[in-house]
């Protein structure tokens, strides 16, 4: 492993030495307007498989990738006009586009859905560096998974085991960075925008999201499973469904299933109230529990249930009619500290947008997500 140090020596030596050993497969990190990256060429299968052994645990997680500028994403990625005017009033910034994959990246690196995150950093080093290589390279934090983004070298080299300091081969170090958040994160791959996490660029998050078929419903639902998968993980996570009948709640859980690899079909239980089913995604195994609440209408007819108990780690509930129970089940959810979405649908564009942390839908419905 070599250490550069971005201050003493010229950004020109720097970045030949960088390209060098990208080229050759080597994992490099880099600073950047965030935080300290980790870098391949996301085109390369062999460096992609290091650094996913690097960061460990990456349970199906996606990698970004660092372009040059907007000719270079357009490469690897599909840009719809909803990206190309992110494009145009945020980047070069630290914000991450996602858009569909044209599949010219590792293995690895595109999600599960066939998407893309694009960077295209306003960091000089980081955009000459891809320049000078001339394919992207991957763009993921330094950080072995389930650790703190690293702001200083120093603090990185404290988190690594002894197995993954022998799997860098390159530490441009350019000394501690200011603690900004991570890159903002919006998803262009529906009818509209969605912001998956709020980063260093702050934007206002479109609560009111379209969707034109039960495929892209599903789809949806997957990409929200995705934003909370850590929440499930640590502490289990609600999906609370409201709309009227025949709106698409079932096709929601339907996504959410898919999503979580279960191959059972997905009915709604309304006169069993719950249908459980046990996954295992990525080596992580936990329960879905899909439940009917459309006939509950006391406490009483709640503590049969029991949900309270299925509230824990690696645990989802998936409720249909969920304003049904909110009143029982939302004191609980405070002080268990779970993680709770809400999303009404609906087949019309107006809905009621009074709940607070709702997501709104619609396949030809509308939703309100939180």
């Amino acid at each position: 492993m070599k250490r550069l140090n971005s201050k003493t020596q010229s950004i020109g030596a720097i970045i030949n030495q960088a390209k060098l050993v990208l080229a050759r497969g080597g994992l490099v990190v880099y600073p950047t307007e965030t935080t300290y990256g980790l870098g391949v060429m996301a085109t390369n299968t062999q460096a992609v498989a290091k650094l996913l052994k690097y960061k460990t645990r990456r349970q199906g997680k996606p990698l970004s990738i660092a372009v040059a500028n907007q000719e270079m994403a357009q490469k690897y990625v599909q840009l719809n006009d909803q990206a190309k005017a992110l494009y145009s009033s945020l980047l070069p910034g630290p914000v991450t586009v996602i858009s569909k994959s044209l599949g010219k990246v590792a293995k690895g690196v595109a999600s599960e859905f066939g998407n893309l995150g694009i960077r295209w950093s306003n960091y000089p080093l980081v955009t000459n560096l891809v320049q000078a290589l001339g394919k992207p390279i991957t763009a993921t934090s330094a950080n072995p998974s389930g650790q703190a983004r690293p702001y200083s070298i120093d603090q990185l080299l404290k988190q690594l085991s002894a197995k993954q300091l022998t799997l860098i081969d390159l530490i441009l170090d350019a000394g501690p960075l200011p603690k900004n958040p991570p890159s903002t994160v919006i998803d262009t791959t529906l009818s509209t925008p969605i912001v998956l996490r709020q980063g260093q660029t702050k934007l206002k998050t479109n609560h009111l999201l379209q969707t034109k078929s039960e495929t892209e419903t599903q789809e949806l639902a997957g990409k929200i499973m995705l934003q909370h998968w850590d929440d499930l993980i640590q502490q289990g996570l609600i999906i609370g469904l409201d709309g009227a009948l025949g709106t698409g709640k079932t096709v929601f859980a339907k996504g959410i299933a898919k999503f979580l690899g279960i191959t059972q079909h997905i009915t709604s239980p309304t006169y069993t109230y719950i249908h459980s089913y046990d996954f295992n995604r990525h080596g992580v195994k936990g329960q879905l529990h899909h439940i009917d609440v459309w006939k509950v209408d006391s406490s009483e007819m709640a503590d049969k249930l029991k949900l309270k108990s299925l509230i824990r780690p690696r645990s989802i509930l998936v409720i249909e009619w969920f304003d049904q129970v909110a009143k029982y089940l939302e004191p609980v959810i405070k002080n268990r500290k779970v993680k709770l979405t809400r999303v009404q649908i609906s087949e019309k564009s107006k809905l009621n947008q009074e709940i607070d942390n709702s997501i709104l839908i619609n396949t030809h419905r509308w939703f309100a997500l939180e």
